[in-house]
């Protein structure tokens, strides 16, 4: 196999079989090598029926045409198109350079499929049973193709470097002994990562994964029972959408993307797609929802268009957690089922718009979002009001911290909602009162009843009418003696009343009057709830300006 074959006939003993003649010629031809019964059940590459001789190529001949195949028919371009075969002993072309384009369809591998450190150029396994894919920085100038693929033993992808796209559509990939079903850290794809209605049983790793255009998971289903994570993928970056959504007819382009004339072709009502065919012809579809049973994180990770978790299933642990720490991105769409055990946590994430539902969120001390910024929310189902905002709020902070009460305020104001800052900043003040000693509640609930920590001002104004007009009503009854016989002003209840309230102000009137007993008592307790309203009306003019 490390001579090149220049004459187009295979180096001798290699002893091709009928199958294995037919693929030699159709490469030289780049045409397909079909070896299928076109009986469905018997051309299924999971299922238990034999593939004898007739359909049988070493993977051994396989790999001499990738590495070192002979040279085209005049006038066609060589290829490798090989359909419906039991491909046997192990397909191996580790470090090698492979410079046809080669798609295998509906083949039965015998054992593992071994590329790290391989450079290809186009590499499509379209609905194939394979054992397992090790492919270690594997490098392709195009894509790399596996959809509709079984890969019992998991997918090695570590540090590999994609071309164009990355295609999982429809793969279901188990982890064998192993921990990992997908192991892909440090992946670059150049174009998309399409895994939708990808089922997987083990760890999908996507640590530090970069990927040019977006990554779809539509309708993908990520279990790993025998660890904390489903999805890993902190510090990933997405340059435009990442999408962990349901599967239905809007997701459909991305799902059944177009792909090159001789790349990998789909059928709408096979392989539990989500559609099938009417009586009428037409097709009814069927929602098929994300699903995650496991931990899923994506700490760190930038996407520079969207982040999509929506009407996603969760099934966590009490020690798992959808985790989206520290990432950034213009637009957060949180839509998902509200999961009955683990946590939310948003930890420092940095958002412009947050789009989201009332009933995605925990209703107890499930949610951490200390540190969260966003400058606008916007509720994408149903209606969120400013109450149920700060029951958000609350939710997230068991212990109380002014920064999410801020965070919720500045937002309203941004968005010229001041009456719902107002109210933000008010359950803040009442917040941050329980966290006080005893002289600071009290104050705090003297500010509150007056006026509402300076975020009420017409209370004030209500108070102090309500003051003014018991104390002139029972003074006008009343008449206090004058302090020096004839040299007083003359007397005014209301401005007299008035004198005591305001501490500045001075109308000449509660220097000249000495009340007595009761009356006295009463002078006195009106000037003291004058000058607390007018302390607390001073400190809530100073937020106000502060504010503005």
């Amino acid at each position: 196999m490390s001579e090149p074959v220049d004459a187009g006939e295979p180096p001798p003993g290699l002893q091709l079989t009928t199958a294995e003649w037919g693929l030699w010629q159709a490469f030289r031809n780049g045409s397909e090598h079909d070896l299928r019964s076109r009986e469905p059940e018997l051309d299924d590459p999971n299922g238990d029926h034999p593939w004898g001789p007739e359909r049988t190529v070493r993977a051994r001949v396989v790999a001499l045409l990738l590495l070192h195949g002979p040279p085209p028919l005049l006038g066609r371009v060589a290829s490798l198109h090989l359909t419906g075969a039991y491909v046997t002993g192990c397909l191996d072309i580790s470090g090698g350079a492979v410079e046809h384009y080669f798609e295998l369809r509906q083949c039965r591998f015998e054992k593992e499929i071994r590329m790290p450190e391989a450079r290809v150029h186009t590499a499509r396994f379209v609905d194939c049973f394979i054992p397992r894919l090790e492919g270690a920085r594997l490098t392709t100038e195009g894509d790399l193709h596996l959809p509709r693929c079984s890969v019992p033993d998991g997918i090695k992808l570590t540090d590999a470097t994609i071309g164009t796209d990355l295609l999982l559509n429809e793969a279901t990939i188990g982890s064998g002994r192993r921990s990992h079903a997908v192991s892909a850290d440090g992946i670059t794809v150049s174009q998309e990562l399409q895994a939708s209605l990808l089922v997987t049983d083990g760890l999908v790793s996507l640590r530090g994964a970069t990927v040019g255009s977006s990554l779809h998971m539509f309708g993908s289903v990520l279990r790993n029972r025998r660890g904390r994570y489903a999805l890993y993928a902190p510090q990933m970056t997405v340059e435009q959408v990442a999408s962990f959504a349901d599967a239905g007819r809007a997701s459909a382009p991305q799902i059944y993307g177009a792909t090159p004339p001789t790349g990998t072709r789909y059928d709408f009502h096979t392989h539990g797609g989500p559609s099938r065919p009417e009586a009428g012809g037409g097709t009814r579809w069927r929602t098929k929802h994300f699903e995650c049973t496991g931990g899923m994180v994506l700490d760190d990770g930038r996407f520079g268009s969207s982040l999509v978790i929506e009407n996603a299933r969760l099934d966590l642990q009490r020690d798992q957690e959808l985790s989206l720490r520290r990432i950034t991105t213009p637009e957060l769409t949180f839509t998902p089922q509200t999961p009955e055990r683990g946590l939310i946590v948003l930890s420092g994430a940095t958002v412009e718009k947050l789009m989201d539902r009332t009933l995605s969120w925990p209703r107890d001390e499930r949610l951490w979002m200390a540190g969260f910024t966003y400058q606008l929310a916007i509720a994408k189902e149903g209606h969120f009001n400013v109450r149920e905002r700060l029951q958000w709020v609350e939710t997230a902070t068991a212990e109380y911290a002014p920064e999410p009460y801020e965070q919720l305020a500045l937002m309203y104001r941004n968005s010229g909602e001041d009456t719902n800052a107002r109210i933000v900043l008010l359950a803040k003040q009442r917040r941050r009162r329980a966290t006080l000693p005893l002289p600071g509640k009290i104050w705090g609930y003297l500010q509150d009843w007056t006026v509402a920590y300076g975020y009420r001002p017409g209370q004030a104004a209500l108070w102090m009418g309500f003051l003014w007009l018991t104390g002139a009503l029972l003074f006008e009854s009343h008449r206090p003696s004058a302090l020096k016989g004839d040299e007083h002003p003359h007397w005014n209840a209301a401005l007299y009343t008035l004198d005591l309230l305001l501490p500045v102000i001075s109308f000449g009137q509660d220097q000249a009057w000495n009340p007595a007993g009761g009356y006295q008592w009463l002078a006195a307790g009106l000037i003291m709830l004058g000058w607390i309203l007018a302390t607390t009306v001073a400190a809530g003019a100073t937020r106000l300006l502060r504010r503005q």
